[in-house]
């Protein structure tokens, strides 16, 4: 019983921090950053609310952080976060 609570409490914390976020990434601020410059100044939008970052070779990066982001895709083209 104890981990059908445990499991219980564990999906509701993971539902929200997924929804925490806008769907148009409103919430996101752009990295300062020696590569890439600002998504939305550029008018590009993040597919989806978990990019953070375009590289330069097209991809998408969904980096928690920004150390390394597209390191092996020639680098940061846009930030979303």
């Amino acid at each position: 019983m104890t981990a059908a609570v445990a499991g219980v409490l564990l999906s509701a914390q993971v539902e929200s921090a997924s929804t925490s976020l806008p769907s148009t990434n409103t919430a996101h601020h752009c990295v300062r950053h020696t590569t890439g410059v600002c998504g939305w100044t550029h008018h590009q939008k993040p597919r989806d609310k978990y990019e953070t970052a375009k590289c330069q070779d097209a991809t998408l990066s969904y980096s928690r952080h920004s150390q390394g982001t597209c390191s092996h895709h020639h680098g940061v083209r846009y930030w979303f976060k």
